[in-house]
């Protein structure tokens, strides 16, 4: 015979029959219980005021919800949880690759909850957190202050495939700064797969920027159809890029930063291994590739939580890419 709960009815009945002084074998016999079912919800649900249905029924609830919870987060699915973290995958991104993958069902909100957990505890796992601070943004009327860039070609002459999507070897480019404002990283984004490359460069200088955006691109070159920049002075040199790369390259409006949407959120999470107000100098090779990883191999929501190492791979097979050095 399969068990089942009392029901709450049935709790009544035995409050009623409590207040009549009929016993708990007399009671099992009536709801066609065994007389330790019953034995079992006083002992459990008897309060200062004696057994009350109300909260007899509240608190067997409770403890079901208590149990089902327990046994859908496991040890096993809570390590899962912890490794991941500590590779820098937000909550989200935790809870969604966990339930793709089978290994468990935890929601991002229970992950936060055992963060802050961990952290009164004096555990680490919120410095994995990406932590972002307020920002004023400055708008202008779109002079532009850094410099005239000879022969630029304005995004309004972008082809529209590029806002679509729809094809990969559409880059974004951008550098982010150190105290020093000689040292710096240049950024790539492509568009499609969210996958990043960054080179270091001592110096800001065009030829500099140039030469890197050259380097990490050339691999793949047939993978390369625009690149979309901001204004600063170290794109100087786009046309060297472009008959280098056998690529058309573009310039978004002045103070317009949301046109390079992507670039700018992934320096923001370069930010967490670079952050803001500390020195470039001491970054080395080694580093860079560190953040870089972890960037590329972090799941996406705007991928169906696969990663942009994963993506890009399976472009360069589907379009028979073989990568130049």
């Amino acid at each position: 015979m399969d068990y089942t709960h009392l029901t709450e009815d049935e709790r009544y009945q035995i409050y009623e029959s409590l207040a009549a002084n009929v016993s708990q074998a007399a009671i099992a016999r009536l709801l066609g219980r065994s007389a330790s079912t019953i034995c079992r919800e006083l002992q459990r649900n008897w309060g200062q005021r004696g057994y009350r249905p109300r909260q007899a029924q509240g608190k067997a609830v409770a403890r079901r919800q208590a149990c089902q919870n327990g046994r859908q987060i496991t040890d096993e699915v809570w390590a899962q949880v912890d490794a991941r973290l500590r590779l820098d995958h937000s909550p989200e991104q935790v809870s969604q690759t966990l339930r793709t993958e089978g290994m468990g069902v935890v929601s991002h909100e229970r992950i936060y909850q055992k963060i802050y957990a961990d952290k009164a505890a004096g555990g680490d796992l919120h410095q994995h957190l990406r932590h972002m601070k307020l920002r004023r943004k400055r708008y202008g009327s779109g002079y532009q202050r850094r410099g005239k860039i000879p022969n630029r070609q304005g995004i309004e002459l972008r082809p529209l495939i590029v806002e679509s999507r729809h094809r990969v070897g559409d880059w974004e480019a951008d550098t982010v700064l150190g105290t020093q404002a000689s040292v710096a990283l240049v950024t790539l984004t492509e568009r499609k797969t969210r996958t990043t490359l960054v080179a270091k460069v001592e110096s800001r200088k065009a030829d500099q920027v140039s030469a890197a955006i050259i380097a990490m691109l050339t691999p793949l070159k047939s993978l390369v159809h625009t690149i979309t920049f901001d204004n600063g002075k170290e794109f100087a040199g786009h046309e060297a890029i472009a008959a280098a790369l056998e690529a058309d390259c573009y310039f978004a409006d002045p103070y317009s930063s949301w046109q390079r949407g992507l670039n700018e959120n992934i320096n923001g999470l370069l930010r967490q291994y670079f952050p803001k107000g500390e020195s470039l100098d001491a970054v080395t090779a080694e580093d860079v590739a560190f953040a870089v990883g972890r960037l590329n191999t972090r799941p996406r929501k705007c991928l169906d939580w696969r990663t942009p190492h994963h993506v890009m791979l399976a472009a360069i097979k589907s379009q028979g890419v073989a990568l130049r050095t």
